[in-house]
């Protein structure tokens, strides 16, 4: 018996979907080829395990990507492999990441003048003393 594939490209029998075609659907990235090479590299995991762009999910799993600096942490609500606009994208999925670091908390981090080299014993314990470690 053949798989039906519904309107939303979702297939009706077992109502999974590709994690790269659903990261891609409900615009937590841009192109699916780059949801593709986030899942190759790595920076995709389901359930928490590393997913392959080819692994299905359903309503109910975890996915965790880490992009543009940021991981998102969202549980599946509807599989949809057709990009969807953002209202209907918004409810496909419920959004457990934690907030974006404020601009000021983004700033601290230590920018070294090119051509500076490495850090001598003294700046890296400044450095790191500015980042709040010990």
């Amino acid at each position: 018996m053949a798989e039906q594939v519904s309107r939303t490209g979702t297939n009706t029998d077992t109502g999974t979907v590709r994690v790269d075609a659903w990261i891609w659907s409900v615009r937590l990235t841009k192109t699916r080829s780059i949801a593709a090479t986030a899942c190759r590299a790595g920076h995709v995991k389901v359930n928490g395990e590393r997913a392959k762009p080819a692994q299905s999910v359903r309503a109910g799993d975890e996915v965790r990507l880490f992009h543009a600096g940021r991981e998102r942490i969202v549980v599946v609500r509807r599989p949809v492999s057709k990009r969807v606009g953002p209202p209907v994208a918004a409810e496909c999925f419920i959004d457990n990441s934690p907030p974006p670091p404020t601009p000021i908390e983004a700033a601290v981090v230590g920018i070294r003048d090119r051509g500076a080299g490495r850090p001598t014993k003294r700046e890296r314990r400044e450095i790191e003393s500015l980042r709040g470690r010990q």
